[in-house]
């Protein structure tokens, strides 16, 4: 499988990225299916000339969240709209730099965009409504499992359930990166650990759960990282050890990292030798698994 290209969905909106979509909405190629991007441009224009604030994030949430889309080296390339009504969400979706149109940079966005959607606003369905002659998007959308449920010469309407959503998530249709292995006892405690908490650290772990292989603890691989085990890591270019640990167990100084932090929940489940890329305190990290230095399991230690 081609390897998907990494996107980010940032919340915070600066006055720098307001004028980056003043100048995408200004395109005709990107606005040529928009059918109120005058309308959105001269928004933008007003909140910029209402305020001097340098982060402009809480005028842009209204009616709905609004995400940056950022690339694989921070570069924001697009935005998402989630609006929901009801049990409905609404995803409305542009990639303002044509500079990557035709790089499935849509697609990894869509992903990204129904993460949140499901996993944290809990949508039931999402919809998408896209110009029957914007066949790049409709492909997008149907590459990311959305089916047709009716169309209009100018509107055609497409929707995924949340059930659909998570069986092609198990499938590993939905998934970013590689495949990932967990134990049945870490999955208990790590479900019962979404029970009682929210917000966006939850919905990466409970993502990465919703897609993980489960495996008996006896049975799984002596190379794949569980909960408490100890893993060399290459963090970019510096190299660090560091523990996996369930929240109370945290000890960001001592190398103990909870299965909430980035990182943590970045490296959950992956093997010796996997490398996958993640966000790390507002940054695009890469992250290369290294040697396995302990697994509670291969040692017999099933009660950690």
């Amino acid at each position: 499988m081609m390897k998907r290209p990494f996107v980010s969905l940032r919340p915070e909106i600066t006055r720098t990225h307001a004028l980056i979509l003043m100048d995408w909405l200004e395109d005709e190629r990107v606005t040529r299916y928009l059918s109120d991007s005058s309308s959105v441009s001269r928004s933008i224009a007003e909140a910029i000339d209402r305020t001097q604030m340098p982060i402009l994030t809480h005028l842009f949430n209204q009616g709905g969240r609004f995400f940056m889309v950022h690339d694989r080296d921070d570069a924001p390339v697009g935005f998402v709209r989630l609006i929901k009504t009801g049990r409905d969400c609404e995803m409305v979706l542009v990639i303002g730099d044509h500079d990557n149109w035709g790089r499935r940079i849509g697609s990894s966005t869509i992903r990204a965009g129904l993460k949140l959607a499901f996993l944290e606003m809990r949508a039931e369905t999402v919809i998408a409504r896209i110009h029957p002659d914007n066949t790049g998007s409709l492909k997008a959308f149907e590459r990311c499992g959305f089916l047709g449920v009716s169309e209009t010469a100018t509107l055609r309407s497409l929707s995924i359930s949340a059930g659909r959503y998570r069986r092609l998530l198990r499938e590993g249709v939905m998934a970013e990166a590689g495949d990932i292995h967990i134990t049945d006892l870490d999955e208990t405690r790590l479900q019962d650990l979404i029970a009682f908490e929210q917000g966006p650290a939850m919905v990466e772990l409970e993502h990465e759960i919703e897609r993980a292989t489960v495996v008996a603890a006896q049975r799984i691989a002596a190379n794949v990282v569980t909960m408490n085990s100890q893993v060399a890591l290459h963090l970019d270019d510096e190299a660090i050890k560091v523990s996996l640990v369930y929240p109370q167990d945290a000890d960001e100084r001592a190398g103990k990292l909870s299965v909430l932090s980035d990182v943590g929940a970045a490296i959950l489940g992956y093997r010796e030798g996997d490398a996958v890329d993640c966000v790390v305190s507002e940054r695009t990290r890469h992250l290369q698994i290294g040697r396995l230095i302990y697994q509670p399991e291969s040692a017999g230690d099933f009660h950690l």
